[in-house]
């Protein structure tokens, strides 16, 4: 007992002369507020951990991509790639990737049904969408609001995405319209696979109790829409037939834009695409990595912000940029893309209660048991 206490003693003691120093070196503030102090130790334990990374390139994750933001005590190779490939790449393949993007759906899937525990969440998530605008009609089917739905068939590309489970979910929360109200045509094939990859095991599920069937050989959800084979068409991306003018196509919400601000104002829901998953293994190995690589995506986001507030209405081609962005952030706060689980708990439990309800987990998961223990209470410093 005593040996034990002694050793405990000289950990904790190195422990505090590597803060005393770090702090004596940068000052103690800035050791403290940038870094935390779990991103503190892992500079002390490890100044180079080879770190493989993997997600889109988007504006909030740019400044990680391309080196202008570290992973405290990490040397990183990140790699760009779609969703679906990632996807399959750590479900179902090699698992090289350390800390990556993923569908949160298709991870929900997996953790629920497959008994996946190779990977747990954290609380970063690279990309939301509002999803009104993803809803497109045929304009000689009498749909003109909602409701008129009910009976109809709805395209889509894959059945158990993350887009296509929270605009099932919306749709029925908020118009009353549940996914055996309609018919379900899934076509063999998507426009948009370019942009979203190859779609991963957990997207092909279909549950009992719903009438779905499989469309023609070599149609895409498009080709299905515009030959009036579906009278409505649930999809993230635009339909080649929209894009292309088609006369008989629109979007059912045309000014979605005030559609979807007015859902957010009513519910306080902006719907979460993708998270962030880290190996298990490596957060059990290396546990301060888990602050370090939020610490790192939140500063990479705070550095696309700062963007946007000083000079992306001069360099980027919308007119009214400065304005727009103004204007979110009055709706939705100044942080309105934030990480960390307490402002993003009704949110997941929104698309974990819609998960289970149509029948696509076979449980309603919770939180604590999907995000890695110690990154609940990590938070985003005020911006």
């Amino acid at each position: 007992m005593s040996e034990t206490k002694n050793k405990k003693s000289n950990r904790d003691h190195s422990r505090r002369d590597f803060i005393k120093t770090a702090a004596l070196t940068i000052g103690a503030s800035q050791t403290l507020s940038v870094f935390g102090l779990n991103s503190a130790l892992a500079a002390n334990e490890s100044k180079s951990l080879s770190l493989s990374m993997a997600g889109y390139n988007f504006d909030r994750t740019r400044a990680l991509i391309d080196g202008r933001v570290k992973v405290a005590g990490c040397d990183i190779q990140f790699e760009e790639s779609a969703i679906g490939d990632i996807n399959t790449h750590v479900f179902n393949g090699p698992q090289i990737y350390d800390v990556t993007e993923i569908g949160l759906v298709p991870f929900i899937l997996a953790y629920a049904n497959d008994e996946f525990r190779d990977y747990s969440l954290l609380p970063i998530f690279p990309l939301r969408l509002f999803r009104h605008k993803s809803v497109f009609i045929r304009t000689d089917r009498g749909i003109e609001k909602p409701e008129d739905l009910k009976g109809k068939t709805i395209g889509t590309a894959g059945y158990a995405s993350s887009s296509l489970t929270w605009m099932r979910g919306i749709f029925e929360d908020e118009y009353g319209i549940r996914p055996n109200d309609v018919q379900w045509v899934v076509s063999s094939a998507d426009s948009s696979a370019d942009l979203s990859g190859k779609t991963s095991k957990q997207e092909q599920m279909f549950p009992d109790g719903i009438s779905i069937r499989m469309g023609p050989a070599g149609k895409d959800e498009s080709d299905l829409l515009a030959s009036g084979e579906v009278d409505a068409l649930f999809h993230a991306a635009e339909p080649r037939a929209y894009v292309q003018g088609h006369p008989m196509i629109a979007r059912l919400f045309p000014d979605y834009r005030s559609t979807e601000r007015d859902y957010f104002s009513r519910t306080g829901i902006f719907p979460i695409m993708h998270a962030v998953a880290i190996k298990k293994s490596l957060a059990k190995q290396h546990p301060w990595l888990i602050e370090a690589a939020f610490n790192a995506y939140s500063q990479s986001k705070k550095m696309a912000f700062e963007y946007m507030a000083k000079i992306a209405w001069a360099k980027e081609s919308l007119p009214w940029f400065a304005q727009e962005f103004a204007e979110t952030r009055a709706l939705m706060g100044d942080n309105y893309y934030s990480y960390g689980i307490s402002p993003n708990r009704k949110t997941l439990e929104a698309l974990f209660r819609y998960s289970y309800q149509q029948g696509l987990s076979n449980r309603e998961l919770t939180i604590e048991e999907l995000f890695e223990p110690a990154s609940l209470e990590l938070a985003e410093a005020p911006t």
